[in-house]
């Protein structure tokens, strides 16, 4: 699921990575491509296309200027596989969003698990931080593939 921010634009006719089940073209793309997002839980959902498809500048600058570090890159390649809403909200000017995100980063299955926080100025939401939790997963090869196929691990990825 890793693909560069070229590589998003020309399969725009494919399902986009965030998992609402809409194609790229009309769910992310709209919003890396400048339009702002309505909502903290769309700016996630844009942001975690975004890092799937290695978009740093997009990321930088959807992270409010208060947290936001002077450079993103990642050395250590990840293939995000699957994102999961939880919960999310909206109040005035302030948003929450808890999601996990399964990613496979050095031939170890992980899962991100946060609770973001989101601020609204200037028309813009932005990302200011949240309470991450990284769980390394161990699954069986009976178990559900963690790509999110619905296939069993060992006749998926293991």
């Amino acid at each position: 699921m890793t693909k560069s921010g070229n590589e998003m634009t020309q399969t725009s006719n494919l399902l986009c990575p965030c998992g609402s089940g809409k194609n790229y073209q009309a769910c992310c793309e709209i919003y890396h491509q400048g339009q702002a997002a309505p909502d903290p839980e769309s700016l996630m959902r844009s942001r975690y296309t975004a890092f799937s498809g290695s978009m740093w500048q997009y990321l930088l600058d959807t992270w409010h200027s208060s947290t936001r570090p002077a450079s993103l890159g990642n050395d250590d390649p990840v293939e995000w596989f699957k994102l999961e809403v939880h919960e999310s909200s909206a109040d005035s000017d302030k948003g929450k969003v808890s999601f996990s995100a399964t990613f496979r980063q050095a031939g170890k299955w992980m899962q991100l698990r946060e609770n973001s926080r989101f601020l609204h100025e200037n028309g813009r939401w932005y990302y200011v931080d949240g309470d991450a939790e990284w769980v390394e997963l161990d699954p069986g090869r009976n178990d559900p593939c963690p790509c999110g196929s619905g296939k069993k691990f060992k006749k998926c990825c293991g």
